[in-house]
């Protein structure tokens, strides 16, 4: 199981095929051993959270969390530049850099959304990934403390791909 496809599946909009698996990643998860302990503990216990819900109730939250509130949005660009004409350049940049790459975007995709940047991610090594997300760390730390101001579970998801952005950290 990789972490980083994992991770965008979580912080995608939950759906009832997600819904129907929690406790299949779970165990998945609970025996992998190339996650680190706390990482591994910090996904499971999402998972539990997910699981106490309805997945009414977890779409509700989700729509309220990140497509209500603009400062949770998971469009990193939006952080950096919210309308401004820059927007546009650095969404082009970022998508022909996937197009580079062989990751060819879905229409109406934009290529900055955090789900799809961790699909991306999940086919690059571990130091690729890192410096990637490197890039990416000041918007994804601001992201994190806007959803745990809020509250917001998803925090810890954002927490571990941020901390993943140090290259300090590396293996």
């Amino acid at each position: 199981m990789q972490l980083y496809r994992l991770i965008a599946r979580l912080l995608d909009y939950p759906d009832a095929e997600l819904f129907k698996h929690l406790s299949v990643m779970k165990e998945s998860l609970e025996s992998d051993p190339s996650i680190p302990e706390q990482e591994r503990k910090t996904i499971v216990d999402f998972l539990t959270w997910m699981g106490m819900h309805t997945l009414i109730g977890l779409q509700e939250t989700y729509v309220q969390t990140f497509d209500m509130t603009p400062e949770h949005d998971l469009h990193l660009t939006h952080h950096l530049f919210g309308d401004d004409r820059g927007r546009g350049p650095a969404l082009v940049d970022l998508g022909e850099h996937y197009r580079s790459a062989g990751l060819e975007l879905e229409d109406g995709e934009l290529p900055d959304y955090l789900p799809l940047i961790l699909e991306y991610v999940s086919t690059l090594d571990e130091m690729e990934a890192r410096i990637f997300l490197g890039d990416a760390r000041k918007v994804l730390t601001v992201l994190a403390e806007n959803l745990e101001k809020a509250g917001s579970p998803y925090s810890r998801l954002i927490r571990i791909i941020e901390s993943r952005g140090h290259l300090a950290r590396a293996a």
